[in-house]
């Protein structure tokens, strides 16, 4: 049976996942201090943000059993980030704010901070003593790392899926051994 229904789905050890938790915690915390709150934006930017990260879970969650159904939600997670990418980008440009270019000390700063650190609290902890065009700035780099993570994710189920199969294939072949035992 161990072999049928691998044991998966550790979504925690997920650099994709983690970097999408850091993400939501910050932009709750972002829409609720910066954007008022009868402002349609708050919802969809959060939803997004939540999107992202559940999706990361529950595609986890399926994928002992269908690799489709993990990729189609891992690459709905993906599309909410890139929902939420706009929404923070529409903000600095809305306000008139600098959006940190590559290779701005700052952006490259944050860069280095988000390939390093995954833990929400540090965030947490950071963006409160920031204003909100410096967050803003923050979750677009962590947002395009994210994005890149789930990319990789993506195409590396797509590379295992034909080298290995899915879970159809791996039925077949099991049954096809416990018949010629």
């Amino acid at each position: 049976m161990n072999d049928l229904i691998p044991r998966t789905g550790n979504y925690k050890a997920l650099l994709s996942y983690q970097k999408s938790d850091v993400i939501y915690r910050i932009t709750y915390y972002f829409c609720n201090k910066y954007l008022n709150k009868g402002d349609r934006t708050v919802d969809q930017m959060v939803q997004a943000a939540r999107s992202g990260k559940q999706n990361i879970i529950e595609g986890c969650a399926a994928s002992s059993t269908s690799t489709k159904t993990e990729i189609k939600l891992l690459n709905v997670a993906k599309a909410s980030l890139r929902e939420l990418l706009e929404d923070y980008e529409d903000y600095l440009k809305t306000r008139g704010h600098r959006q940190w270019e590559a290779g701005s000390c700052e952006y490259e700063a944050m860069r280095r901070l988000g390939r390093t650190q995954s833990d929400p609290e540090f965030y947490m902890n950071l963006v409160s003593t920031r204003p909100p065009e410096t967050i803003a700035n923050m979750v677009v780099i962590l947002l395009n790392q994210a994005d890149y993570l789930l990319h990789r994710q993506l195409q590396r189920l797509a590379d295992d899926f034909l080298k290995n199969g899915g879970f159809s294939e791996r039925m077949a072949r099991l049954r096809k051994e416990q018949r010629g035992r």
